[in-house]
């Protein structure tokens, strides 16, 4: 490795630990599902806070309280016993483009997954269109995607709710997915990401990619692409793994950092 690079690594290195410490929590939407315990909760809560993660990080937060609010902040319980006569109170819900028509067909999915299906953890909806020797993530957000609206199984899904669910068959960077999988993929140890699947690991995650990041990135001769798509995300993180092949997503908090709160 080049001195150049060292120097970059160990300045990276540097942000990257500064950033990913409990401090972090607060103003980030992964501050949501850090409010709860059970896995099932912190999953659920993590994936609407996930999804929701576009404009403003306050109101972020704040719809999500909402949301969580409307579910008697318990969302697993929420889920696994709610009924059509339970779905008033949301027609009201909206957070930009995301409203009520959108959330039920999330809901409706999320229940089939818990308990029509009785499977334990959402990781499986990812993880299972994984294949043994796949060095990323891209056949697991293609096949959550598609089952997500799967016409066999939610034969009246809105067609609208498809632009929440993004997918590299459609070049997205599919930057909120990321964020998400990074969440519940790389290690608690310092107290931001939760750790909790083990049967994806943290090589094989994919960076997550906005205009920050991606500026940043740039910036430090990371990312050639000029647009910011799912060709982006696996250059930028292709250099990151160069950097640490292990765990090449850990910069994304030095990138987010030096972006958002720096103002790099």
């Amino acid at each position: 490795m080049k001195k150049s690079a060292d120097t970059l690594k160990a300045f990276l290195d540097a942000r990257a630990l500064y950033y990913e410490q409990p401090g972090f929590i607060a103003d980030d939407p992964i501050s949501v599902p850090h409010s709860f315990s059970k896995q099932q909760d912190i999953e659920i809560a993590g994936f609407f806070a996930a999804i929701l993660a576009w404009g403003n990080r306050k109101s972020i937060i704040n719809s999500c309280k909402r949301l969580l609010e409307l579910m008697d902040n318990a969302p697993y319980d929420f889920i696994m016993h709610f009924t059509e006569a339970d779905l008033k109170p949301f027609l009201k819900f909206v957070h930009r483009t995301f409203n009520a028509i959108d959330l039920f067909h999330f809901l409706d999915v999320l229940q089939h997954h818990y308990k029509i299906k009785k499977l334990p953890s959402l990781e499986t909806a990812f993880s299972n269109y994984l294949t043994p020797g796949d060095t990323t993530i891209e056949k697991a957000l293609i096949g959550f995607r598609r089952h997500f609206f799967d016409d066999k199984i939610f034969p009246h899904y809105p067609v609208r709710t498809q632009k929440h669910i993004a997918t590299p068959e459609r070049k997205s960077a599919c930057k909120r997915l990321n964020m998400y999988l990074r969440w519940m993929v790389r290690s608690s140890s310092k107290g931001v990401d939760f750790g909790l699947w083990k049967n994806i690991q943290p090589l094989q995650l994919i960076c997550p990619l906005d205009l920050h990041v991606a500026r940043v990135a740039r910036h430090f001769k990371l990312l050639d692409r000029p647009n910011n798509d799912w060709q982006a995300a696996l250059e930028l993180t292709t250099h990151l793994k160069q950097l640490d092949a292990a765990d090449p997503v850990k910069y994304d908090f030095a990138l987010f950092g030096l972006g958002v709160i720096e103002k790099f």
